[in-house]
């Protein structure tokens, strides 16, 4: 059984790599991030062409930078995702000073309020993408299909008490989303709002 303080050997391999200068490194990482890094973008900024200038920013770090991430701080797949989302929080908060600048409308306060509004979800967007398949499954069919525990259950083909426990464990992770140090949440996504 590997220590817990041991990063993945997928992880430490892959950055000793990118170290080299191996084109084809990133090639593999942006294979597996990408679609992380975009969607956590997405979801703070509202806007698809700022979050694929924020992917290319995150992979450019990413090569230029490989030694920025340790893998003693946790698994390269969280790192990726708090970088993205200090990029992203850092262009919102540009993008909506200078709006606010430019139409003399609206506070700092507001624009405070937006960026924690849109941190939050993005968290949440995390939790649910790193929650394991069984547990989304059933929060899946409980939130977009409307489903309640005993379909759910009969539409995984599991017991009610199963189907209850695996949403009752997705609620818990989910409600972590609104903490500033949410356990399964990317270090910092908190606090460096």
């Amino acid at each position: 059984m590997a220590k817990k303080d041991v990063p993945p050997r997928w992880d430490r391999k892959m950055q000793q790599r990118l170290a080299r200068g191996e084109a084809a490194a990133l090639g593999e990482l942006y294979d597996r991030f990408a679609s992380l890094v975009h969607g956590l973008a997405h979801r703070v900024l509202g806007d698809e062409r700022a979050a694929d200038g924020i992917t290319r920013e995150v992979f450019i770090h990413v090569w230029e930078h490989p030694d920025s991430y340790d893998p003693k701080q946790g698994p390269l797949r969280t790192w990726v995702a708090t970088l993205t989302h200090r990029l992203a929080v850092q262009r919102l908060r540009a993008t909506e000073t200078a709006a606010l600048a430019r139409e003399g409308s609206g506070t700092a306060e507001e624009l405070e309020h937006k960026v924690r509004r849109a941190s939050v979800a993005a968290r949440a967007d995390y939790i649910v993408q790193s929650m394991p398949v069984p547990l989304r499954s059933a929060l899946e069919r409980a939130y977009f299909q409307r489903r309640d525990y005993r379909q759910t259950a009969a539409d995984l083909g599991i017991t009610e008490d199963e189907a209850r426990r695996r949403l009752r464990l997705g609620l818990q992770l989910l409600s972590t989303a609104h903490d500033t140090e949410a356990p399964g949440a990317p270090p910092g996504y908190g606090g460096a709002v």
